[in-house]
């Protein structure tokens, strides 16, 4: 069933991550959420208004770690806030819900069968970042790829935005990615979809061949979460991130696995903090290859 409709306030994170400080007595850290590893909590949970404060808390011990993540000062997006394009409406569906994205209504079937077919906060994170980020991310002619594309929102966003779309996920959810998408998208003027099966590591040379599938963009959310195909889904990451291949992946950081596959991932590509949706605990993530 549908959750998080709210209203929600973008903190975008400037400086290197480092910079991120906040004592873990603000409240800022869910009473709920397990214990992250120190470098990663000293690191993505600290923040504050005053910058005398963050400055003394990033010389303590819990402050100090240097990751290849980062976000350039002048690269460093402005802080906005994100209108609420969610369209509440009478309906006889309880799992159809309708979205409003580059002046376009989507209404997305879900279920509850299945993780992959409900609308996620990642999902209309990067939707709305992608609306409202045109310039910085011209999806207009560009190939896509999305992994884990659940109920199809992003995909169909990127559609919307001009871009040669492939959705993927796991088979049991491709029926309904499919109608979503085909219905969203049948009447418009726009280069057409494509839904493929893609499982994690699994058969990537064979369904996607290096020699023949090359992505501008890969698109990614809410794919991390407390299960067991991590190492895979880097692996797929890695696969199909190519140079000039921009990974754009959004993800509500709830358990300390979160924060232990944004460390792996910092150590592989260069990797920069977009934006963050603290009211969610969505974080915004941009990652390139690495040029020797």
């Amino acid at each position: 069933m549908p959750v998080y409709k709210n209203l929600w306030s973008v903190h975008l994170s400037t400086g290197n991550l480092s910079t991120f400080c906040h004592s873990s007595s603000s409240g800022m850290i869910s009473a709920q959420q397990p214990p992250f590893p120190n470098k990663i909590q000293g690191i993505m949970d600290c923040q504050t208004e005053e910058a005398e404060t963050c400055e003394k808390q990033c010389d303590s011990d819990d402050c100090t770690w240097s990751s290849n993540c980062s976000s350039s000062t002048a690269d460093s997006p402005v802080i906005l806030k994100i209108l609420q394009n969610w369209v509440p409406r009478v309906s006889h569906y309880f799992d159809k819900e309708h979205y409003t994205y580059v002046g376009h209504q989507i209404i997305i079937q879900e279920s509850i069968e299945h993780f992959g077919a409900v609308v996620w906060p990642g999902a209309l994170a990067l939707s709305q970042y992608l609306e409202s980020n045109q310039e910085q991310f011209n999806l207009k002619d560009k190939k896509v790829l999305e992994i884990g594309a659940g109920t199809g929102l992003v995909s169909i966003v990127a559609c919307i935005l001009g871009a040669y779309v492939t959705a993927t996920d796991l088979p049991e959810v491709l029926e309904n990615l499919s109608y979503n998408i085909s219905r969203n998208t049948q009447d418009m003027n726009i280069h057409k979809p494509e839904v493929r099966k893609l499982v994690w590591g699994e058969d990537l040379d064979e369904d996607f061949p290096v020699s023949t599938y090359h992505y501008d963009f890969l698109l990614a959310t809410d794919v991390v979460y407390h299960h067991t195909a991590l190492d895979p889904l880097l692996a797929t990451m890695v696969r199909f991130c190519k140079p000039g291949t921009v990974l754009l992946w959004a993800n509500k950081f709830r358990f300390s696995t979160d924060y232990e596959f944004l460390e792996k991932l910092c150590n592989i590509f260069n990797t920069t903090i977009l934006a963050e949706f603290p009211e969610s605990n969505v974080k915004l993530i941009k990652a390139t290859v690495r040029e020797n």
